[in-house]
């Protein structure tokens, strides 16, 4: 049978996300200590139907996964995506805005990063001012998405020392969070 080239993108982009859902329930697995045998028996599968939703050979329904990584003490959740759009300052330096401000699990949150050859310990809050500062007027989408977390940046929002064209593409971002979450100047 012959395919069109729609239906073999389709096939790539399925192919795609069933290796990225066996590496969550494998991921998920080795993080709760079970081998294959135990998880399956807990989640009322096989362990060979299991083994091939890991190595992306099957894909499971959204119940079927749900319960997978219940067992393994998962959830499965719906995130929203963050993408980022560049903007350019008057006198042409390059930035970048979240279409919404992430949040980050701890670790990634008060680790430490590297912008502009300096490393910034965010655990620290003199020194995550420093880097979100540096972040926000130099920092490239991943590192945006990687190391500003938004509960962090609503918090430093107002001593942020940054550029007028800058803190106005960031600021509704802030303002809808405070907003959302009910915090007001």
């Amino acid at each position: 049978m012959v395919s069109s080239p729609m239906e073999r993108v389709l096939g790539q982009d399925v192919a795609i996300w069933a290796r990225r859902g066996g590496l969550l329930f494998k991921q998920a697995r080795h993080a709760a200590s079970l081998n294959q045998k135990a998880l399956a028996s807990v989640s009322g599968t096989s362990r060979t139907t299991l083994s091939a939703y890991e190595h992306g050979r099957k894909s499971p329904t959204l119940e079927t996964a749900g319960r997978i990584l219940d067992a393994a003490g998962f959830r499965l959740v719906l995130e929203a995506k963050v993408e980022c759009a560049a903007r350019v300052t008057g006198d042409g330096r390059k930035f970048h805005v979240p279409s919404r401000l992430p949040r980050l699990p701890v670790a990634a949150a008060l680790g430490v990063v590297r912008v502009a050859g300096r490393a910034y310990d965010l655990a620290d809050r003199d020194e995550r001012r420093a880097a979100y500062t540096a972040l926000l007027c130099e920092g490239g989408p991943d590192e945006l998405l990687d190391h500003v977390d938004g509960v962090l940046l609503i918090d430093l929002w107002d001593e942020l020392v940054l550029p007028e064209e800058i803190r106005a593409e960031w600021g509704p971002l802030v303002e809808e969070a405070r907003h959302e979450a009910g915090v007001m100047n």
